[in-house]
């Protein structure tokens, strides 16, 4: 039984517009026609007595009233989702589905990595995994679009769980022949003279990058402006310049020895975290938690990211590998 049986249709289909913002985009994703949408939300409005809409050019906006159905209807239909995926587990081996939002470093390989790992010991297990940006992370959570959300924060989201956070510096990377290279750590200074790939404004790390140059009084004129670390990773490993990203987003490709990072040694480059978050009260479905665990392990402990060595556990190990240099 599907979990939007357990679910009145009217709630349904008002949350679907409240999540939307048009009816026409509400009724597309229910695959019904707009006048369908139209009499249910009108009919909810006639039984409150209020409107639960502000009608405006471009969309529909929640009342004050709207915004509290809006929250209890989330609410059901996340418990819905709950009790089906329980009671499915009760049938057998671990199955179900879980939706993933990140930032889009954590998608390039660390999470098709981990998923892949999980679903060797859980081959029931479905997920979904949409790549955006850190505010629409938080967004996708608290809309219950997404059971899980990995994301940079520099701030607290009201409505969020942090399930768990740790403290994410910002490297710069090179290829392995570079003469910063052998650096555990550089300043600003020392990556002045040479051409640097800079993430777009809207990054977190590029924020923090701005500001440090800010402080610093350094301008840095990027060679290289680009939404996707997968491209400026590939100017770097073509010769380009320097990169700028986090830990976790360049963690494989540096433990294979394609590129080597060092942490940017200026005040406020740890200004941010890594946060695993959830919806705030809302209890978990068994396989969300199952894989939330799991996910948590995987993180890597703060600190700098180092080339692998030979006879080195799995690539799925918890934990990244140090080198002697970055240990102390």
């Amino acid at each position: 039984m599907p979990s939007r049986r357990l679910q009145e249709t009217s709630l349904r289909y008002f949350l679907e517009v409240a999540r939307t913002g048009s009816l026409t985009e509400a009724a597309a994703r229910l695959n019904v026609s707009i006048s369908a949408v139209s009499r249910q939300v009108a009919a909810l409005e006639t039984l409150m007595g209020v409107p639960l809409f502000e009608r405006r050019p471009r969309g529909m906006v929640p009342s004050a009233a709207g915004e509290l159905l809006a929250a209890h209807a989330l609410r059901g239909a996340l418990e819905a989702e709950r009790v089906l995926s329980d009671i499915q587990a009760l049938q057998g081996p671990l199955s179900g589905r879980v939706r993933i939002a990140c930032s889009s470093g954590f998608a390039n390989e660390f999470l098709p990595r981990t998923i892949a790992a999980f679903r060797e010991q859980y081959p029931g297990v479905r997920f979904r995994l949409d790549a955006t940006g850190p505010t629409q992370v938080s967004d996708a959570v608290l809309l219950g679009e997404a059971d899980i959300g990995l994301t940079y924060s520099r701030a607290a989201v009201r409505g969020i769980r942090v399930e768990h956070r740790q403290p994410a510096s910002v490297f710069v990377v090179m290829r392995p022949d570079h003469v910063l290279a052998a650096s555990r750590s550089v300043t600003l200074a020392q990556m002045q003279p040479f051409p640097v790939a800079l993430s777009s404004p809207e990054n977190t790390v590029r924020q923090l990058f701005d500001v440090a140059c800010s402080n610093r009084g350094l301008v840095f004129e990027p060679v290289l402006v680009s939404n996707r670390f997968e491209a400026i990773a590939h100017f770097v490993l073509q010769g380009g310049g320097l990169g700028i990203t986090g830990e976790i987003t360049v963690r494989d490709r540096v433990q294979r020895g394609e590129l080597v990072a060092a942490e940017i040694r200026e005040p406020g480059m740890r200004g941010r975290s890594v946060e695993l978050q959830t919806l705030a009260d809302r209890t978990l479905p068994e396989v969300v938690r199952t894989f939330l665990d799991y996910l948590r392990e995987q993180l890597p402990a703060p600190g700098a990211p180092s080339k692998r060595t030979r006879g080195t556990s799995d690539v799925r190990a918890s934990r990244p590998l140090t080198s002697p240099r970055t240990a102390a």
